[in-house]
């Protein structure tokens, strides 16, 4: 079997102006409140790590994780893998995706939010990729909007590889 080839999507200097623009946005739209910003894991954590420098306000850091894909296939069910350390209620709450795909994960976890009471729930994701919607679901910040390709870097995996690629790649067979 011969290597795969990586080509870059988007490269690094783009991803960390556009992630500058967005954690300038969020700032200005949250002023004067404070934030809790809850990282799904695993693929938004790069996409956390940075855009957290960018916003200038009070922020608690929680994550929680699920798991719905198998190599490069969603199997259709969201499974709840970590759970919030401390609770959300009455707070401001921004959830940080590495990508909204299918919308499953995303409808699910909003889901599972609002259940605590929180004073609001709004989404940011580093990647959207509309033409695969399962369910209708729309993120209140994104960072890109792309094309129904498997991506992989910048925190996003193919079987927990990839992940530290500092570009946005698609793996090419």
């Amino acid at each position: 079997m011969a290597p795969a080839r990586i080509e870059v999507l988007i490269p690094r200097d783009r991803i960390q102006q556009r992630i500058a623009e967005l954690g300038a946005q969020i700032t200005a739209e949250y002023a004067g409140r404070s934030l809790v910003m809850v990282g799904v894991l695993k693929g938004s954590f790069m996409f956390l790590a940075d855009l957290v420098r960018h916003i200038d306000l009070p922020v608690r850091i929680e994550f929680i994780g699920t798991k719905s894909y198998e190599g490069t296939t969603t199997s259709g069910q969201v499974q709840l893998t970590k759970d919030l350390d401390k609770p959300i209620q009455d707070e401001d709450v921004l959830l940080v995706e590495d990508i909204i795909d299918t919308g499953l994960t995303l409808n699910y976890l909003l889901h599972v939010l609002r259940q605590r009471e929180p004073r609001s729930v709004r989404t940011v994701a580093f990647l959207d990729k509309p033409s695969r919607r399962r369910i209708e679901v729309q993120g209140d910040y994104i960072g890109f909007t792309i094309e129904d390709k498997f991506v992989i870097g910048y925190g996003l995996d193919f079987d927990q590889r990839y992940r530290s690629l500092a570009d946005l790649c698609i793996l090419v067979s």
